[in-house]
């Protein structure tokens, strides 16, 4: 899933080549990923591109003086640039991949897809971001959020701290990978509980968390929308590296698997040597 560093890169990305640019079609080929209807589809054409950012991993592009499409990439999703389009006919639905396609005026554009059978991306548009469900649920930002509040918001929940630092109510902007490598910086157990950690804990949490985030906003920012979930796997360290070496220790990356996703640690770096236990209603090692 595309996580805070690289929804970052996207719209910086779309801020340097698209931006300024006037829409000239605005094409819907899964109707199930718009999930508005007013205003209509047809009003983005002959609007421009006025900016791009985020909120968490939800990318916001503006368009006109009021109107903004902001998508959730999901866990599948992805935004590919075109430079041009090798036919000018509209999308017809249903068209693989292709959610949205999204037309410029210097023939360029770009196409929000999905792989696979579970369609999750979700775009909305709307005049004000916050009309957004996702959106006005989030927390504050995790590489706005300073020391203090990160150590209030982490105390507002009792639980263990790998699911507390994805709660995107409790903070924007991280997912599985990265809580992964932000537990590994920390040498934290996933399964420490919140309201037993120290004071010294939490700001080694909280540095622990701009030091990974902040490295690969700056890893990201300024590559190709096409390189960047390369750059992503690149700079991993513990997360879908299960078997290899840890690259701080040596010792070998584990995994812990649940139905729906998984979580990668190193025990020597964060559990003091002892592996967790892979199930998921078990007493779980701390």
């Amino acid at each position: 899933m595309p996580e805070l560093p690289e929804v970052e890169a996207l719209a910086a990305y779309l801020r340097e080549r698209a931006v300024g640019h006037t829409v000239q079609r605005f094409e819907v080929s899964s109707f199930s990923a718009l999930k508005t209807y007013d205003p209509p589809a047809s009003a983005v054409a002959g609007l421009e591109l006025t900016s791009a950012g985020r909120h968490g991993k939800f990318l916001d592009i503006g368009l006109g003086p009021d109107l903004h499409l902001v998508v959730h990439l999901a866990r599948a999703g992805w935004l590919h640039y075109r430079d041009g389009f090798k036919s000018p006919a509209p999308l017809k639905p249903g068209s693989g991949p292709i959610a949205i396609r999204v037309r410029l005026d210097d023939e360029s554009g770009f196409d929000l897809t999905e792989a696979g059978t579970q369609k999750s991306l979700a775009a909305y548009l709307v005049r004000d971001p916050a009309e957004v469900p996702g959106v006005s649920r989030l927390g504050p930002d995790a590489l706005a959020v300073s020391r203090d509040e990160f150590a209030a918001r982490i105390k507002s929940r009792n639980g263990q701290v790998k699911g507390v630092i994805v709660d995107q109510e409790v903070l924007a902007g991280i997912g599985n990978a990265y809580s992964d490598e932000i537990l590994h910086a920390a040498k934290m157990s996933p399964f420490a509980l919140t309201g037993k950690l120290t004071d010294e804990q939490i700001t080694t949490l909280y540095e622990a968390m701009r030091e990974v985030e902040q490295d690969a906003v700056a890893r990201s920012v300024g590559q190709k929308a096409a390189e960047l979930k390369g750059e992503k796997r690149a700079g991993l360290r513990v997360h879908a590296r299960t078997g290899l070496p840890c690259p701080v220790c040596g010792d070998t990356v584990r995994e812990v698997s649940f139905a729906d996703k998984s979580l990668q640690y190193c025990a020597t770096c964060q559990t003091g040597g002892k592996p967790l236990a892979d199930r998921r209603l078990s007493k779980l090692i701390r």
